[in-house]
């Protein structure tokens, strides 16, 4: 009987520890969705209004974008980063890309069609402007603001989708945030890529102008479908047309456009995560296994993605077993293991650029040699001159005066007797205690060093003041601590 009932407790405990775990979670779970849930500060008409109101391109719009191009193209060929951030701040590229990704939510075939003609001509009207800045400005070095938008990877495409993200909820949000808007402008870059594409077309470089055509492409898909995504999330109203046949003609076309975006993002983000995967992994084989090696020196190194080859290029040579150890260690390396290794070798080089380098410092080392020994001797002639200086004026002062002290002679012996001297002061004054008899003192004023103790300093300012008075002769001397 008592068994049953401790059986009975022990069901009941289970039972209420189950309950608040429960409950507990049931309060977990609302407070996480009310914390994210932004359904209900959404404005779909002001959203909406908004959206389509940056659309438009024509008159002081289409000023500002030149002007956006030119900012960005002089910070690019400047490499001044401040200069390309405030370029993406004014550029007006934005509006065009949501438009795309809002039209295709909702159903809107003209705002389609007229989303996809300005961002057509601001992207034309861009890639003329950088080409002519490029091809007229006499300083086209390839700076690394130029080269970092030339080659995607994996970060730009979440940079893309993320900042996309972060737009949109902020567009649809009472009262949209403009530090969200900024931001985005500058995370998600637009204005840079095309700026780069120009510049390639300037200088007839192709795989610059691919490149950053690339780039841009991604950032526009990304932007766009983040757009159609939170849009469809939060049960934007779709258009509704009064022709049936022509509602689902419209429903097929924005499905089908729909359709065209998805398709190639999700083959964009594929093929360049795994280009930045095989980047990586190559990275790492030349630092752990080129880099560190100190037999090695590399000349120069290509990644060929398509051809599945890597091609190093060294100075000096490579022996048959560093080759062996190279491809055997290669295979090790995911992503990389089955490509094929090509090692180019570059003997006379080598051998030119360690003579020319040796000749080098041996120049190097002679002028530092010459200048030290001027140095020295310029040095040594001022010591000279400062100690005749001293000797002079001395002797000078003895001829005048058989009592004056010389004080050179007494500094230097100080110094070296009591090494932690800082500065030292030595004059005789005229004191009166009566105001009738003038006495003679000699006050000797010292500057010890900071780290001293008092002790020690009042040590030492005895053993000194014993050591001026037997040294001038005098009996009485006034030591003062500067």
């Amino acid at each position: 009987m008592e068994e049953n009932k401790q059986e009975e407790a022990a069901e009941q405990s289970k039972q209420e520890i189950q309950k608040d775990a429960k409950g507990l979670w049931e309060k977990i779970k609302k407070f996480i969705l009310e914390l994210l849930d932004f359904r209900d500060d959404t404005d779909q008409e002001a959203t909406i209004e908004a959206i389509k109101s940056d659309i438009s391109f024509k008159g002081a719009t289409a000023w500002i974008l030149i002007c956006s191009i030119f900012v960005a193209s002089i910070g690019l060929n400047a490499n001044s980063t401040a200069v390309v951030i405030g370029a993406m701040l004014i550029s007006p590229l934005m509006g065009p890309i949501l438009g795309v990704g809002m039209s295709i939510a909702i159903n809107d075939i003209d705002t389609l069609r007229k989303s996809l003609t300005n961002l057509a001509t601001m992207i034309v009207l861009s890639l003329l402007t950088a080409f002519l800045f490029f091809f007229i400005f006499p300083l086209r070095e390839e700076t690394s603001e130029l080269l970092g938008r030339v080659r995607p990877d994996i970060r730009d495409v979440l940079i893309a989708f993320f900042g996309g993200l972060a737009l949109i909820i902020a567009r649809t949000k009472k009262g949209t945030i403009a530090s969200v808007i900024f931001g985005v402008a500058i995370a998600t870059a637009l204005m840079p890529p095309l700026c780069t594409a120009g510049y390639g077309l300037a200088i007839g470089n192709f795989d610059y102008f691919l490149g950053a055509m690339y780039l841009f492409t991604i950032n526009t898909i990304f932007i766009a479908l983040a757009t159609f995504l939170v849009l469809k999330l939060l049960g934007f109203t779709m258009i509704r047309y009064v022709n049936s046949a022509k509602r689902k003609r419209i429903a097929q076309i924005a499905s089908f456009i729909a359709f065209l975006v998805m398709v190639p993002a999700v083959f964009t983000f594929v093929g360049v995560y795994n280009e930045s995967v095989i980047d990586a992994s190559y990275k790492r084989f030349l630092k752990a296994k080129v880099y560190d090696n100190p037999n090695l020196w590399l000349q120069r190194e290509k990644l060929e993605v398509k051809e599945k080859t890597i091609k190093l290029f060294f100075n000096g040579d490579v022996s048959d077993a560093t080759e062996s150890f190279l491809r055997n260690e290669l295979k090790t390396f995911p992503k990389i293991d089955s490509y094929s290794l090509v090692i180019n070798e570059n003997k006379a080089k080598s051998v030119d650029r360690v003579v020319d380098a040796y000749d080098r410092a041996v120049k190097e080392l002679d002028q530092k040699d010459n200048v030290i020994k001027g140095l020295h001797m310029e040095i040594d002639d001022l010591k000279r001159t400062i100690s005749n200086l001293n000797q002079t004026i001395e002797q000078d002062a003895l001829y005048r005066d058989k009592n004056s002290i010389p004080f050179s002679k007494i500094s230097t012996e100080a110094k070296i007797r009591f090494n932690d001297i800082k500065e030292m002061s030595l004059a005789k004054v005229l004191s009166s205690s009566d105001f009738i008899k003038v006495d003679t003192t000699t006050v000797v004023s010292v500057k010890w060093n900071a780290k001293l103790k008092d002790s020690v300093i009042v040590k030492n300012e005895n053993e000194l003041r014993s050591w001026i008075q037997k040294e001038l002769k005098i009996d009485k001397v006034q030591l003062r601590r500067k």
